[in-house]
């Protein structure tokens, strides 16, 4: 399923971060968050990458 999903700002793929449960788009800088299983693809959601 995770091949299925692109970030939504630069439409990269995304890599799984299991220790801390997102979705990480370096393209973008930006972290993505999992939520009880389910990826939340929002860019205002998103954690940015130090």
């Amino acid at each position: 399923m995770l091949e299925a999903l692109v970030c939504p700002r630069t439409q990269t793929t995304l890599h799984y971060d299991a220790e801390r449960q997102e979705l990480v788009s370096k393209a973008a800088n930006l972290a993505y968050p999992i939520r009880n299983g389910i990826p939340v693809m929002l860019e205002h959601e998103a954690r940015v990458l130090d």
